[in-house]
């Protein structure tokens, strides 16, 4: 049985488990069949929708339907009075607005799943390989956190937003808690499985397909060990929460890295949409594991890492935009994430009970790069940590010898300054700055917040 719930006033609609939508009408808004709602109403007693916070009090659910569905519901929907808006069906609230989104009760996701390559890796590739050492954290964990930054990353300030812990690596044992997710993500890590070596290109054995099994080995193992072993479960996931956590993705930098290694521009080029076809399947399986709500990062402006302009000694024109990023490198991926985007839009229609954001994380990392001085940083082509001048690069926390001198490439005295940290990677402090700007959904397709990622929304 499904009853609509009609409201012309900011163009929302209502879908139910059995899919039926809300339709227009001109002026007013009213419920249909309202005894046929509240015998439904009463006859259920605690479903409610996967992702939502079960609204504590009368005031809180009457406010939700007003902000959602206009001032005029509080008083045509006495059923509301009366049932929480969770018992009126499963209902998910869906908006073709994003900014409209915001009115309505966020999402309450109880855990995060993150897959992706050292943009988002929280000590993964140096519990399998080797742990970093100083100044890697220096700025808020004061010791080595297995990030490629003196800080935080964008996961950890969504984890944050979310409210939520900060995500432990997967690979890593050590006083790890898992009750609110896992990394699966690592330094170096592709979309596509690559033929290289850790040591020699810094590609990690860790690709998008095999982080995918971790998670689906993660998800029995500890679904199994949940049911056996009590004493333990406040380090271990619900069964529950699997389908209700947020997937995060952000990966596809190294693959294209890989690209200007190894083939011409016009060569990568022709290999882009086998790369998106991986990761495709890869949300795909994850979402035949349960996952329901995805946040998708496109990759970055690759051209504007300061370590690609140190092989690019006084260029010819044409060759680097006016903020010093390789045209070239960034036009590369732009046309990745054209494709991604167009998968992801794929995707929908294929995924019928997914909610998938894709986000522009290229947009909003130009924008700060683009607008650095004004932001309250250095131009952005400055590193803070590690050495390279003069053909001769010395990575952040390393020593060597140069023209016969010992260097130790430590970090710049206030890393809040800059906006790269080692060259590669962000500072905490730009890490911040792009996080704000992504999660209020002003970056996003369709533009919806993080804390209402677990929404679908769909054209009228």
């Amino acid at each position: 049985m499904s009853k609509d719930v009609i409201c012309r006033k900011r163009h929302y609609w209502l879908t139910t488990n059995s899919n039926s939508r809300m339709t227009t009408m001109q002026e007013q808004c009213l419920v249909c069949g309202m005894h046929e709602v509240e015998k439904l109403a009463g006859n259920v007693s605690s479903r409610r929708p996967w992702g939502w916070t079960k609204p504590k009090k009368e005031r809180q659910i009457l406010l939700g339907l007003k902000n959602v569905l206009g001032e005029e519901m509080t008083s045509v929907l006495p059923v509301a009075r009366l049932y929480p808006a969770y018992l009126l069906g499963t209902y998910w609230v869906l908006s073709v607005l994003g900014e409209e989104m915001t009115n309505v009760l966020p999402c309450d996701f109880p855990a995060i799943y993150n897959f992706g390559d050292s943009n988002s890796d929280t000590g993964g590739i140096y519990a399998a390989f080797y742990p970093t050492g100083p100044p890697s954290g220096e700025t808020f964990f004061h010791e080595p956190s297995g990030r490629g930054s003196d800080g935080r990353l964008i996961i950890d300030f969504i984890a944050k937003r979310l409210g939520l812990p900060y995500l432990s690596a997967y690979l890593d044992s050590i006083g790890t808690s898992f009750r609110h997710g896992a990394n699966f993500a690592t330094g170096g890590a592709t979309i596509r499985r690559l033929n290289e070596s850790f040591f020699l290109n810094g590609v990690s054995p860790f690709s998008l397909d095999i982080q995918t099994v971790q998670f689906d080995q993660f998800k029995a193992r500890t679904s199994n060990l949940y049911h056996r072993a009590k004493k333990h479960r406040r380090n271990l996931p619900t069964p529950e929460d699997f389908p209700k956590a947020l997937y995060t993705l952000d990966i596809g930098q190294n693959d294209i890295a890989a690209g200007f290694r190894t083939m011409s521009n016009q060569e990568f080029k022709a290999v882009i949409s086998d790369i998106i076809d991986h990761f495709a399947t890869a949300v795909q399986h994850l979402y035949e594991q349960g996952a329901r709500a995805f946040w998708i990062h496109n990759t970055g402006p690759i051209g504007c890492l300061p370590v690609t302009l140190h092989y690019y000694h006084g260029p010819m024109p044409g060759i680097l935009d006016e903020y010093g990023c390789v045209i070239a490198q960034n036009d590369m991926a732009k046309e990745f994430n054209g494709q991604l985007k167009s998968s992801v839009t794929k995707l929908r229609t294929q995924l019928s009970d997914a909610a998938l954001t894709y986000v522009d994380v290229f947009a909003a990392k130009y924008e700060l790069i683009s607008n650095a001085k004004k932001e309250g940083f250095l131009d952005a082509r400055n590193i803070c940590c590690g050495y390279h001048e003069g053909g001769n690069h010395v990575w952040c926390g390393n020593n060597a010898k140069i023209n016969g001198t010992d260097l130790y490439a430590g970090s710049c005295e206030d890393p809040s300054r800059y906006i790269s940290w080692d060259g590669i990677h962000y500072t905490e402090a730009a890490n911040h700055w792009i996080a704000n700007h992504i999660s209020n959904g002003s970056f996003s397709d369709p533009p919806v917040s993080i804390t209402h990622a677990c929404l679908r929304s769909q054209p009228l």
